[in-house]
């Protein structure tokens, strides 16, 4: 939660279920992440703290500033207790106040939240695919028939004390399941927290059989924004046949069903397993850390730096290196669904597409990797992580992009042709000079590594496989001009899926003057939501998030991009139907008598030499088919994409009558 009122809140309703004036306890009575404080000290786990927050009922408490927690501190002492806890605050808040009060941060995972958009199937089709949608809507289906489906107004308790007696049982019982001592989710806690402020925003959720027995409780708080629901407790009947038939995931996707009804756009389900809770349609996952002071503790680890920038690239442009990364970008990691956001000067009443589009892209970064590393030719994809990768407008916008960040007017860039023109256009428009070292052999394929050495570029870009031509460049060649330069090498896989042969992603973490650029208008067939990809080291990644225009990347695009990448069985058979009519067309190309030569391919196009070039283009202009005009870079030629098979039949038809 965000708001220290509700956690002054929770906390009174802590000292309730203790028993005590305020929130004083072990860690070990408090029986929370266990792991988190695992390293401490025997004395450390059983003396008396105080807890400064509402665990076990905040999901997050907000950052103490340092005039809270001199409060805090001042507290400490009057009651003469040793050991002070702040749990669960976000790794992304201003921690400042709490290191310099002495306190050491641990790791406790992350908070998951399930971000509802639009209509909830759709949503989590995209998130844990067609399938594990099925698995979640029948489970829901038949724990329906059994059970009710009943949210009790916390103000409105003393109407129901069936309700409150059945949450308190339960919670008891699976306290003493767990070998627990003691239960926070007692009638104590729950009266406290029916006569305080969250009283109005707070329920109870409650099924049970048509006997009135009770089978689950839980506990589900409104946000102070309005937009969204704090998944904070619940407890079931293990003893019940449906609880052993998938009844906390039925009941979470009845949750986020009413939740969306009520016009709520997420429903916060605490701490939990990443993998686990993905498979619930999380999609956020906020990095946490309980915070604790006292004597004997070990000195604090690594893991509150997780957060940081990456160093920058000594690449960057001199201009680059002097500015931060913009604004709005710079507090990407900073989660905003659960503020009262007045800060951007949007309108509030036109809905959800007059809000910013989501900065983070933490989430969808892995699921790239993690669905290209599935691949041919791209396990090591999956050793990246997420600093690895920008999400750019098309992969031209990263062209762009690379340009602005690491290169300097008058420095030089190198292109191989025949390649992609605007390769060189963007550099001339940047006032780069631009140095060309064609590529050799019958196939067009082999670099001129020492040539391109010896003109010292500071940036070479290439592209592979290549567009026009559809080959692959040597590897060794590819290899040896990435060791052995000064310069930055960047590597356009524009048609990497459709090859047989390796990505050079996986080399990213190794060689910091390497770029990768991706897309997913090609393979992926996502060309409208203008999504390119760039892999490099992360200190190259900062430079280029530097320059980059905050926003350019569509809340639409992103959920589009991540529905592609989750039910990507279409896309992954339709590159096989595409190799296939490749080569199939290939063969009838190279027999065809308008073609003279018919280049090797492993993109989704041909390139095809022609014996009478004008006049095939002229026919195929008059007969309404479109096909790109390369004599300018290879003579005679043109480069044909693979259509339908009805659409390549006509061509070759047309080809036929131009002879």
């Amino acid at each position: 939660m965000r708001r220290s009122a509700d956690i002054d809140a929770l906390g009174d309703v802590l000292s309730a279920a203790l028993g005590f004036r305020v929130p004083v306890c072990s860690i070990a009575e408090l029986g929370q992440s266990a792991e988190a404080f695992a390293a401490l000290p025997r004395p450390a786990l059983a003396r008396p703290t105080l807890v400064g927050g509402g665990a076990p009922y905040s999901p997050t408490s907000p950052a103490p500033t340092a005039q809270a927690l001199d409060a805090l501190v001042r507290r400490a002492k009057e009651r003469d207790v040793p050991q002070i806890l702040v749990p669960n605050v976000r790794r992304s808040d201003d921690t400042s106040a709490l290191r310099e009060a002495g306190f050491h941060p641990m790791a406790v995972g992350s908070e998951c939240v399930v971000r509802l958009p639009g209509e909830v199937d759709e949503t989590l089709r995209t998130r844990v695919g067609a399938g594990r949608l099925g698995e979640l809507r029948r489970r829901h289906h038949t724990v329906a028939r059994e059970l009710s489906w009943e949210r009790v107004r916390l103000s409105e308790l003393g109407d129901s004390p069936w309700a409150r007696d059945a949450f308190a049982a339960l919670h008891r019982r699976q306290v003493e399941r767990q070998g627990g001592r003691h239960n926070p989710y007692n009638a104590e806690a729950l009266h406290a927290l029916a006569g305080s402020a969250l009283a109005d925003r707070t329920e109870l959720l409650i099924r049970r059989r048509p006997d009135n027995s009770v089978v689950q409780a839980g506990l589900l708080t409104n946000s102070h924004n309005g937009r969204g629901l704090y998944h904070l407790a619940q407890a079931v009947d293990h003893e019940d046949p449906v609880a052993r038939r998938g009844l906390n995931e039925a009941s979470l996707y009845a949750l986020y069903l009413d939740a969306r009804r009520s016009g709520l756009e997420w429903v916060h389900l605490g701490r939990g397993d990443a993998d686990h809770t993905r498979r619930l349609g999380a999609d956020l996952f906020v990095p946490l850390d309980h915070w604790l002071r006292g004597p004997d503790l070990p000195p604090p680890g690594g893991d509150e730096e997780d957060g940081a920038e990456p160093a920058l690239s000594a690449f960057a442009a001199p201009g680059v290196s002097t500015v931060p990364v913009p604004g709005p970008a710079r507090f990407r990691h900073r989660p905003r669904f659960d503020l009262l956001d007045l800060s951007s000067n949007t309108n509030p009443f036109l809905g959800a597409e007059s809000t910013y589009p989501e900065l983070d892209t933490a989430e969808l970064a892995r699921i790239y990797l993690a669905t290209i590393s599935k691949l041919p030719g791209h396990a090591g994809a999956g050793g990246l992580s997420a600093d690895h990768l920008l999400f750019t407008s098309g992969a031209v916008d990263g062209v762009m992009l690379l340009l602005a960040a690491l290169a300097s007017p008058g420095q030089r860039v190198c292109v191989t042709p025949p390649t992609f023109e605007l390769y060189a256009h963007f550099a001339r428009v940047q006032g780069l000079s631009v140095v060309e070292v064609p590529l050799k052999g019958d196939d067009l394929s082999g670099l001129d590594v020492d040539r391109i050495l010896a003109a010292d570029p500071r940036v070479t870009m290439l592209c592979d496989p290549n567009n026009p031509v559809g080959t692959r460049l040597d590897p060794a060649q590819v290899n040896a001009l990435v060791a052995g330069g000064r310069g930055l090498v960047v590597i356009d896989e524009a048609y990497v899926e459709f090859s047989e042969h390796p990505s050079y992603a996986e080399l990213v973490d190794r060689h910091e003057n390497l770029i990768v650029l991706r897309t997913l208008s090609k393979a992926w067939g996502l060309a409208g939501a203008r999504c390119g990809i760039a892999l490099a080291h992360p200190g190259l990644i900062d430079a280029l998030r530097r320059v980059q225009v905050p926003f350019g990347f569509t809340n639409w695009a992103q959920r589009t991009v991540r529905d592609r990448l989750t039910n990507a069985e279409e896309a992954l058979a339709s590159v096989q139907r595409i190799r296939a009519e490749r080569d199939r067309m290939a063969a009838a190309l190279a027999e065809h008598p308008a073609v003279d030569r018919v280049f090797p391919s492993e993109t989704n196009f041909l390139l095809a030499r022609l014996h009478k070039h004008e006049r095939v283009m002229d026919q195929l202009r008059g007969a309404g088919i479109l096909v790109a005009d390369t004599g300018h870079l290879v003579p005679a030629t043109c480069r044909i994409s693979i259509g339908t098979r009805r659409a390549n039949t006509i061509l070759l038809e047309e080809l036929s009558a131009a002879l």
